[in-house]
């Protein structure tokens, strides 16, 4: 392992950066093409600088990130802070994934604790690491998992049949957001990222359940609900589609500019082998003209081949697609999915035979680790 301190340079690009925005609005010069900034006009001050700090290391370098990186491993689960990345390699992910599917229960879906989540994404807080979240949401229609298709989306509209239920769950969700705060009691800023994978037909919010008109008002409502009525301005909101061929694609259920402050997608395709990583390529280029058209930043939410059997994986598939030109290393993080059991996993873990290529492939400029970010929230 060998760690890289972050450049001043990126540092004092990032001062000039928080003095000549406002951090309210995607806005700009009529002809000039909009800086990324905060959609919720009243973004805490440390979600701001959260976001102006991510928009500045962007160019340059990509965050890695895992999810459930804390909670558990490959034979073993709970310790107070352990990932498999670190044990494998000498660092923790700079980017934590959390889910909040099951909220209301004590566990989440993958049997995390709730109450264990907050203590561990308050721990990333305070080593400088980033927290996202996504949500398995029940189908409360069809009193179902996220994976019913019957539709929902409609019943948790004002007027519809869970309308109750569903504020109900939104009101935990805040309450859980509000525990995780740091010592002085200021609310901790996280991403938060809702129906993702919507260009799919596997999720009740998907495009098999409803219309994008539907799923535009749902996010819409349960994003201005949040905000509104909860308080809760230190999200900073992800929009998380699964795979795409073309900007048409992408944004068919984008649900405005004013509700979206990464632009995201899941890849569970392209990143499979060398041949197949152009796909990658081409949707990470779109992706940068789409971002940078709206003033948003852009990430790979989620990715992995399950089990990494390609020994050399990072260094073949993941690293030239990331590097493959100027768009693609504006993705301003990478997440690999969660390592829940052997024979499913997406991480190295001590004695994987990939663990000497994750090394060299973080050991790369492009790739950063939680002890390389510079401050975050300042």
């Amino acid at each position: 392992m060998t760690f890289r301190p972050i450049l001043l340079l990126s540092m004092l690009a990032l001062v000039a950066a928080c003095t000549s925005r406002s951090g309210q609005t995607a806005s700009s010069a009529a002809g000039e093409t909009p800086a990324a900034a905060l959609s919720d006009p009243e973004a805490t001050p440390m979600a701001r600088a959260l976001y102006d700090n991510l928009a500045t290391l962007a160019p340059d370098h990509v965050l890695l990130g895992h999810q459930d990186a804390l909670a558990y491993g490959i034979g073993w689960s709970g310790d107070d802070f352990r990932t498999d990345i670190h044990d494998a390699y000498g660092d923790h992910p700079a980017v934590f994934g959390w889910d909040l599917g099951h909220m209301g229960d004590a566990e989440n879906i993958d049997g995390v604790p709730f109450d264990r989540m907050t203590t561990w994404a308050v721990m990333a807080y305070e080593k400088g690491g980033i927290n996202t979240f996504s949500w398995h949401m029940r189908n409360y229609a069809a009193g179902g998992t996220a994976w019913d298709i019957d539709s929902c989306v409609e019943a948790c509209l004002p007027g519809g049949a869970v309308n109750d239920l569903y504020l109900e769950k939104l009101d935990q969700a805040a309450a859980f957001f509000s525990g995780i705060r740091n010592e002085n009691g200021e609310l901790i800023p996280v991403i938060f990222r809702p129906f993702h994978e919507m260009s799919g037909g596997w999720f009740w919010w998907g495009t098999r359940s409803c219309s994008p008109e539907q799923y535009k008002e749902l996010f819409r409502y349960t994003i201005d609900y949040l905000r509104e009525e909860k308080g809760m301005h230190q999200l900073i909101i992800a929009y998380s589609t699964d795979v795409f061929s073309s900007p048409d694609q992408y944004m068919k259920f984008y649900p405005g500019d004013g509700y979206v402050d990464v632009m995201a997608f899941d890849d569970y395709h392209g990143l499979t082998s060398p041949e197949s990583s152009g796909e990658t390529v081409r949707r990470l280029e779109i992706l940068d003209s789409l971002s940078t058209a709206h003033g948003k930043l852009m990430a790979i939410s989620e990715t992995g081949l399950e089990t990494i059997p390609n020994e050399q994986w990072f260094t073949e598939v993941v690293l030239p697609a990331l590097k493959a030109n100027g768009s693609t290393r504006k993705a301003a993080w990478i997440l690999f999915w969660r390592n829940g059991r052997p024979d499913h996993y997406y991480a190295p873990y001590p004695g994987h035979p990939t663990v000497p290529d994750f090394r060299q492939f973080m050991d790369d400029p492009l790739m950063v680790s939680l002890s390389e970010l510079p401050p975050m929230y300042q």
